[in-house]
């Protein structure tokens, strides 16, 4: 066991470094390739760039209509949404404790079932334990009374085999 247990440790290991090499492999290998920032080897493979790029688009340049949004705005085009948010806070809430009350009810009822369910079965465990008890007293008795047999059967034995034994008769 102690073998198994060494090979696969050996093995997270070989896993751990290759993982480690997979993720870390090519920014090492662009780093040792470039060469590292201010040293001379990067300056002398590549000569300063010359960009005549335009500058960087902002949001506004890409969707002017952003700008323009605000909350009120939002959904002013949807009725429904629109009807959603011209309701009173208090009718939210009544619907909120609505809806939570219909899920108490619902956890109630279920609880209800599972305790009556829960019932049931115990009411039907207690009748077969009662069974059990009760033939557990039947057997209990006729073992005391077939004790008290034996016994009584090995006293007329004792006593034959003592009166036999007095007599002279031997049996085989």
């Amino acid at each position: 066991m102690p073998r198994r247990s060494g090979d696969c440790m050996r093995c997270l290991v070989i896993f751990a470094v290759v993982s480690a090499l997979v993720v870390c492999g090519p920014a090492l290998y662009w780093k040792f390739n470039k060469g590292f920032v201010g040293s001379t080897r990067a300056n002398s493979l590549c000569p300063p760039c010359v960009c005549d790029c335009p500058p960087p688009l902002s949001l506004l340049q890409i969707a002017p209509g952003l700008a323009n949004l605000s909350i009120t705005d939002c959904g002013s085009d949807d009725p429904e949404l629109k009807q959603e948010m011209e309701k009173q806070f208090v009718d939210l809430l009544t619907e909120e404790l609505k809806l939570q009350e219909a899920v108490a009810d619902e956890h109630s009822r279920h609880m209800n079932v599972t305790l009556a369910e829960a019932k049931r079965v115990a009411s039907q465990y207690q009748k077969e334990a009662e069974k059990c008890n009760a033939a557990t007293e039947i057997c209990e008795s006729a073992r005391e009374r077939a004790e008290a047999l034996l016994i009584k059967e090995r006293k007329i034995t004792s006593l034959w085999e003592k009166r036999a034994r007095q007599s002279g008769w031997e049996g085989e």
